[in-house]
């Protein structure tokens, strides 16, 4: 594989949208070795759900679309990016029994580490933000063919 590759998508901020940038994400990682049925395509699909979701619900209407980064290093790191052009960062949330929602970015955190990786947010040049996550490539080496010799009869 190259030693970098790189792929992105930017989305109106609609919750249809989600499903697009889940569906963009896995079959990028799919046409770069990661297959779609895995534990890691699974994590990297409920990362991005909730990434793009927070994108879209707490801009409110202030940023008319988001961009999907998708960055794989030298088959070592996987680099997941949200950009909106919303200014103000995700704010952590104590997760509280009672609430409904806001654990967006405890899910996120919590995923990232339990999968070895970080969660960035970091501002944009233009005055919004990028929540990206980094990960290692779990994607097992390609498997090594064997002759098998028959012996003669």
């Amino acid at each position: 594989m190259a030693d970098h590759l790189e792929a992105s998508v930017t989305l109106p901020s609609d919750p249809a949208s989600v499903s697009a940038a889940r569906s963009f994400v896995i079959g990028t990682l799919a046409e770069w070795g990661l297959p779609a049925d895995t534990d890691a395509a699974d994590t990297i699909r409920l990362i991005v759900s909730e990434l793009a979701t927070n994108s879209v619900q707490h801009t409110f209407g202030q940023s008319p679309t988001f961009t999907v980064d998708l960055a794989l290093d030298r088959d070592e790191q996987l680099r997941i990016g949200v950009t909106d052009s919303h200014p103000r960062f995700p704010k952590r949330l104590p997760a509280a029994v009672q609430q409904d929602n806001g654990r967006g970015m405890v899910i996120i955190r919590w995923l990232a580490a339990e999968n070895g990786g970080k969660l960035s947010v970091r501002p944009t040049r233009e005055g919004g933000k990028t929540v990206s996550i980094a990960l290692p490539w779990t994607v097992p080496a390609e498997p090594v063919a064997t002759t098998v010799v028959q012996p003669d009869p």
